[in-house]
């Protein structure tokens, strides 16, 4: 583990122009659980799988299931950024750092002081009324259980308000993607975290780095590992604790 400690160092030494693309490991460190594992009690709650639940057409079709599931599973309250969250936004303030292109919707890139972030699935942070575009808050939605209807509803139009994160069904934000494609275009070294790369259309980004170095840290084998020139399964948390920003 330390020989690939010390390559890993070696590589951010060596880059000025680092791109991190992380998924839901680098979460899963901060006790945030990956919504798509299924518990022991999940067929007890759901009689549907959860990729089924966070659907456009189930969101339209059953929005207080959906709400259900939502304010359970996707709201998750006290968390906080773990090793990896910390160290990526200390490379970016040393200036080494391009970008974060993240497929969580948690915020803890930007909790842990990270500024130049391309969330490819939004966030649970940022809501909008459907009708008027009013905007609210994480807790106007975790608070919504509470209403006649439980289902959260604009306070200035009566709307039905829905979180900033992309269903499955529907597309990627157009300016996010190509920011992304952007950066890891330009960087000189790509660092893949936490991620095994299946969910498409944002794991087909990193076609488009053509740099140095391709890194991936992740606890199991990705198909991206024969192209890798570090490859390291163990905890992102763990490896990125160990470096040191100069």
């Amino acid at each position: 583990m330390a020989d690939y400690i010390e390559q890993l160092q070696a590589i951010i030494d060596a880059s000025s122009k680092i791109v991190f693309f992380g998924g839901a490991g680098v979460s899963t460190e901060s006790g945030i659980p990956d919504f798509r594992s299924q518990d022991g009690l999940y067929s007890q709650k759901w009689k549907y799988p959860p990729e089924t639940i966070i659907s456009r057409s189930f969101f339209d079709a059953n929005p207080k299931e959906f709400y259900r599931f939502y304010r359970e599973k996707l709201i998750i309250k006290g968390v906080k950024p773990n090793a990896a969250h910390y160290k990526l936004a200390e490379l970016e303030q040393a200036g080494k750092l391009l970008a974060v292109v993240t497929q969580n919707i948690d915020g803890l890139h930007q909790a842990a002081g990270s500024k130049r972030i391309y969330e490819l699935h939004g966030s649970t942070l940022r809501n909008f009324c459907m009708d008027c575009r009013a905007p609210y808050d994480i807790d106007f939605i975790a608070d919504s259980a509470d209403s006649p209807d439980s289902l959260p509803r604009c306070a200035k139009c009566g709307g039905l308000v829905k979180p900033d994160v992309v269903l499955y069904e529907e597309g990627l934000d157009d300016n996010v993607i190509n920011g992304a494609v952007q950066a890891i275009a330009a960087a000189d070294t790509l660092i893949i975290g936490g991620t095994s790369l299946v969910v498409y259309p944002a794991a087909g980004l990193i076609n488009y780095f053509n740099g140095n170095n391709l890194v991936l840290i992740n606890k199991s084998e990705t198909a991206a590992d024969s192209k890798a020139d570090l490859v390291i399964h163990d905890s992102i948390g763990k490896v990125f604790s160990q470096i040191k920003v100069s």
